[in-house]
């Protein structure tokens, strides 16, 4: 199981509550981040993209880095950890992305990947003008997969003539050309992205279900990727998003969860339902926008690994047992401190960490 890490490039990381450390987003964080990262053996890291925060007391997202320029400066001080960019499918033209990966590609050979989005959330591209309307709720991974399509093309044959019913390609060329692959990257979780995952992605981050400390919990979500891509004849690597809060003891750990969930922020959650809510069309249960309709009671969803340095060695190594996860990407709470206390305290005492592709391995 690889190991990777979910960069802080929006404003409080990833938990929303007004006492978890705020880990404003900058290069300088970001940096620190990936080249400890990268100095532990770590595999990946993935920036994401937001273009409207939450707002609320913590001002959840509010501030948040742009990805590729990001990803293109963490790429010229690192030489081995692989880095994925997140395009934004309403925002960021394919021809574009496709560029860009291709640039970067020159500047980090062979450890760019892309990771796309179909956006859920209205507000983020109405104040842009880019809100294509609520049909796209119902049609978005038609779209994502002719975006999917016309990078494809061009990163293998240099041109794409794709006429499709959301882009129509006249002659559109790319040189110079990636000269390693980029790999696709999504994070499908209803029905519907799971079967668009496993006909055009490379690697799909999994929707774990909202528990702490059950690393069982998450077997589910990879089998049912495993499933779809079996029914397509393609092998789609599986991957979790998890969090992780660890002191030198449970007691330590369990404290600052409990601080955090004392300062959850009710607003900026309240607003994030509010735009769940207004895809009325997607009522698949495992879906991002379903799943945030529902009464958050957490800072955080998802795989939560909350104790102590050897209890969250042990739930990792739980993790790493589960058939076909391919890896993890963990998000801290403290962003200046977690790496190093994860490398140093953590990492030793996992079992799986032979079986980590990462400094020992030169993996890329």
């Amino acid at each position: 199981m690889e190991l990777g890490v979910f960069l802080p490039t929006g404003s409080r990381g990833y938990i929303i509550s007004t006492s978890a450390p705020a880990n404003e987003p900058s290069y300088a964080l970001n940096r620190h981040v990936v080249q400890t990262a990268e100095r532990h053996g770590f595999g990946f890291a993935l920036s994401m993209v937001k273009f409207r925060g939450f707002g609320g007391p913590s001002g959840f997202w509010d501030a948040a880095l742009e990805p590729f320029t990001l990803v293109s400066a963490l790429a010229a001080v690192t030489s081995r950890i692989r880095l994925i960019s997140t395009a934004a499918s309403l925002a960021m033209p394919p021809a574009v992305v496709a560029r860009m990966a291709a640039t970067m590609d020159g500047v980090a050979p062979g450890r760019i990947a892309i990771n796309v989005i179909t956006g859920w959330a209205r507000a983020e591209y109405e104040q842009m003008g880019l809100w294509p309307g609520e049909a796209h709720f119902a049609r978005r991974y038609d779209m994502v997969a002719e975006y999917v399509a016309v990078m494809r093309d061009l990163w293998t044959t240099g041109r794409c003539d794709l006429a499709g019913e959301f882009f129509r390609m006249q002659d559109c060329v790319l040189e110079p050309r990636p000269l390693h692959p980029v790999p696709i990257v999504v994070a499908g979780s209803s029905d519907k992205g799971l079967d668009f995952a496993a006909r055009h992605a490379d690697y799909n981050f999994c929707s774990a279900p909202d528990a702490v400390n059950d690393p069982e919990s998450c077997a589910v979500p990879v089998q049912r990727l495993r499933a779809a891509a079996a029914r397509h004849g393609r092998d789609v690597k599986a991957l979790l998003w998890v969090t992780v809060i660890t002191d030198a003891t449970d007691a330590g750990a369990e404290a600052k969860w409990e601080e955090y969930r004392r300062g959850i922020d009710m607003q900026a959650i309240g607003r994030r339902v509010g735009q769940a809510a207004a895809d009325t069309v997607t009522v698949d249960p495992a879906s991002t926008a379903f799943r945030h309709r529902g009464a958050e009671v957490a800072p955080v969803g998802g795989c939560k690994l909350v104790g102590s340095h050897a209890t969250i060695a042990a739930q990792l190594d739980r993790l790493a047992a589960i058939p076909d996860l391919a890896g993890v990407m963990l998000a801290f709470d403290d962003y200046w401190t977690g790496l190093d206390e994860f490398g140093e305290r953590v990492l030793p005492l996992m079992r799986a960490r032979r079986g980590m592709q990462g400094a020992e391995s030169g993996a890329a």
